[in-house]
């Protein structure tokens, strides 16, 4: 005689937004594949324009709830970090630095680098942010996170981490990291945003990026050698804090704007 598994035991939760769906109703469809998709059926052309809604309330909801943040900073970091590992526990000190400052602290929401950030603050009783996305197989936003939101847009996602933060700390990641990493350089390079320090965590994981800079881009004549400022390197967690702390709090707090 066979026994069904449970079915709730069988299915990986997903989230779509702010649903969450399971089982039959988890398809792994994203609204970035289906808004940047140029080859599906002629109904896009008709729908397409009432899309742009449902994008300006991604960014309602998103203003609506960090309006009020007050001083935070964004940290990015690997979703694949493992706990326990020096990566991770470089995110939990962060986390904890930031707390203990009075700083809130924002990420992605994930595992990883990201929990350990988010874990920290709790830890130290700061305020734990998580800007979470829909990705196909995603396990939502993580355990240490206080205010959550998801998001479907990769792009309404990123103006939240830099417009309610007042500076960048890295930790080493892959594709999304630095994804997160280089918008943030050229944001800063074009003075979309000023007073925003970008602190790179791990000597020995963006040593041989920042030579490879000097050394093709700058060489090339791709980049000047003045945007490798745009960049700190440092190895520990507490002298990271200080310097977005000191270059980008403490302007933020004595009223220099950053432009909207």
């Amino acid at each position: 005689m066979s026994i069904n598994a449970d079915p709730a035991k069988t299915s990986q939760p997903r989230r779509k937004g702010p649903l969450e769906l399971r089982r039959k109703q988890a398809a792994v469809e994203m609204s970035d594949q289906h808004l940047l998709d140029t080859k599906g059926p002629g109904q896009f052309v008709h729908t397409d324009p009432w899309r742009v809604l449902r994008i300006q309330s991604e960014f309602v909801e998103g203003f609506g709830a960090l309006a009020d943040l007050g001083p935070a900073v964004s940290v990015f970091g690997s979703a694949r970090t493992k706990p326990g590992s020096q990566y991770y526990e470089m995110g939990v000190e962060v986390g904890r630095h930031l707390a203990a400052a009075g700083v809130a602290v924002i990420t992605g929401g994930g595992p990883g680098s990201m929990e350990a950030a988010n874990r920290g603050t709790v830890e130290g009783n700061g305020v734990s942010v998580g800007l979470g996305i829909e990705l196909p197989f995603e396990q939502g936003l993580n355990q240490w996170v206080d205010l959550g939101i998801n998001f479907r847009y990769f792009f309404a996602r990123k103006t939240m981490f830099v417009k309610y933060a007042q500076g960048f700390i890295v930790l080493p990641g892959g594709l999304g990291t630095l994804d997160e990493l280089f918008e943030a350089m050229v944001l800063v390079q074009t003075r979309k945003v000023t007073s925003f320090p970008i602190v790179l965590l791990g000597v020995d994981f963006w040593g041989p990026m920042i030579e490879w800079i000097r050394g093709t881009l700058v060489a090339e004549g791709m980049v000047s050698e003045k945007d490798l400022d745009l960049i700190q390197l440092v190895d520990d967690p507490a002298e990271a804090v200080q310097r977005v702390l000191h270059e980008g709090i403490t302007p933020s707090l004595n009223g220099e704007q950053r432009p909207e």
